[in-house]
């Protein structure tokens, strides 16, 4: 049965092993047998952008001759409906999901992927998910747990381990937080002699194998100062650079993919056709061969996360709050809006381009423009306010640098005026026309939060817990700058203020 009769009929295949041998010619299926497989990695945080981009490569590898124990154990820490939800599905499709593919003009491609072989959620089973993460085979961990995930105070560059869960996890009580089960399975492995696991970061942070170990060695230390001298001296802690646009699912979208493809999946996925994956090639437990299905691995691995971050992440915030208060919902609406799509070529062209040293065969002008390109794409139909969410712990990751930068050198700062500017009116949840967006800050202290919902300081943003190290409050040509860029908002709206700014050179 192809998957024209699929929707034709409106019967879909449920996805499932048993089901592997009957999908339509509309998607491909796993080529290796998956009954043969072990896993070798463990992958803490499973979501859309782990299943689109790191899944895939190992999907590539399991496809080559010999590398039947790299298979992926996915874990979920989260214990909300959804998180419940989700790890059923896994069970019930036996950790299978389709990745649909989008090409800017539209083209669409499917494959199932067959990487991960078992799913565990924490929260459920905390003693499983520790037994998995001790066992000799599983040689990986990697991550993505987000930006603000990695408990790393913004102002003393330190693990912070007063946070109630980390807190909890000291105490002895079975574990919550990343670090809390790698580093009793550590532990455990410690005790048995047997190796560790490296540890693999695969979130958009500056140095993210060196955050990992600062994270990974302090959790340690405050339970066992020769666990973590064991930990630091024995595991391996690689820089990786990833990138792939993998937007959320909404329902209306999986039903019409799931129609495409003739497939029953309550875990379909999408992406960009673009991904990338630069790495060091620093692994103790050795690993997949990811250079052979398109990893780079690479000794300039912080050059990369430079030009990533500080051009396409930090673009993509810029662009958010303007224009979620301009009234767009879709990143590709937003950049058929010549005064938004302006705003980012300056802002890549002119404040931090002159700041980056490129990587040995990259052009930066060319990157700026694959990165415009990217944000143009329809078909992928990214939204808005997931990039805009969590921007307390994302913005000082992708605009400090630039920010310092700029603003000691006497630099152009008007452009980061207006995009923090943006980013405090964002907190109404209200866009020009009054509409209402959600806003979601969940690393938001709630001191912070009174101060820019409730409180009467036109410099609150700036003054908040993730920015107050910049002090950019204190520097009077910043200050001014933030409070005209808020004024014309407030007056005459975003696009007007915006015009202004673009007309002013």
């Amino acid at each position: 049965m192809n998957a024209q009769t699929h929707v034709g009929t409106g019967r879909l295949t449920p996805l499932s092993n048993a089901t592997l041998g009957a999908l339509g010619a509309a998607v491909a299926a796993p080529a290796y047998e998956r009954s043969r497989l072990r896993a070798g990695i463990a992958h803490i945080g499973v979501g859309n952008f782990h299943r689109a981009h790191e899944a895939l490569y190992v999907d590539r590898c399991l496809h080559r001759p010999g590398h039947e124990d790299w298979a992926i154990c996915g874990i979920g820490l989260g214990d909300t409906p959804a998180a419940r939800a989700k790890a059923e599905a896994f069970k019930r499709q036996d950790g299978l999901y389709t990745l649909s593919e989008f090409a800017p003009d539209g083209a669409v491609s499917s494959r199932v992927i067959g990487a991960m072989i078992e799913y565990l959620h924490a929260p459920s089973n905390p003693d499983a998910v520790l037994r998995k993460l001790s066992d000799p085979a599983l040689r990986i961990v990697s991550l993505t747990i987000t930006e603000g995930g990695y408990n790393i105070d913004e102002a003393s560059g330190t693990f912070a381990l007063h946070t109630p869960d980390v807190a909890s996890d000291l105490a002895g009580n079975p574990p919550r937080t990343a670090f809390g089960f790698i580093v009793e399975a550590l532990r455990r492995r410690m005790e048995s002699s047997v190796a560790p696991f490296s540890i693999v970061s695969c979130d958009n942070l500056r140095h993210n194998g060196d955050t990992t170990r600062l994270a990974v060695v302090s959790f340690a230390r405050a339970r066992d100062a020769q666990l973590a001298e064991w930990i630091n001296a024995k595991s391996s802690f690689p820089n990786s650079m990833v990138d792939r646009i993998a937007p959320r699912v909404p329902a209306p979208q999986r039903q019409q993919l799931n129609a495409r493809t003739g497939i029953d999946d309550a875990l379909h996925v999408v992406g960009e056709r673009f991904t990338q994956w630069v790495m060091e090639d620093r692994f103790g437990a050795g690993r997949p061969d990811f250079g052979a299905v398109g990893v780079e691995l690479r000794a300039d691995v912080p050059a990369f996360e430079g030009i990533k971050g500080r051009l396409l992440n930090a673009s993509h915030m810029l662009l958010a709050y303007p224009a979620l208060l301009c009234g767009y919902r879709l990143v590709h609406e937003a950049m058929q809006d010549v005064r938004l799509a302006n705003l980012l070529d300056r802002f890549m062209s002119l404040d931090v381009i002159p700041l980056l040293q490129a990587p040995a065969g990259v052009s930066l002008h060319a990157y700026k423009q694959q990165v415009l390109s990217r944000f143009n794409n329809a078909a992928v139909a990214d939204q808005l306010p997931r990039i805009a969410h969590d921007g307390v712990s994302k913005i000082p990751v992708f605009h400090s640098s630039t920010l310092r930068a700029l603003v000691d050198a006497g630099s152009d700062i008007r452009r980061a005026a207006f995009f923090l500017a943006c980013f405090q009116r964002y907190f109404k949840g209200v866009d020009d026309q009054g509409l209402a967006f959600a806003v979601h800050e969940p690393q938001l202290s709630e001191e912070d939060r009174q101060s820019l919902l409730q409180g009467t300081d036109p410099l609150a943003v700036l003054r908040t817990t993730p920015f107050r190290a910049l002090r950019l409050y204190d520097d009077m040509r910043f200050a001014s700058a933030f409070l005209a860029a808020s004024d014309a908002i407030e007056k005459s709206g975003t696009r007007q203020a915006l015009d202004a700014l673009l007309a002013d050179r």
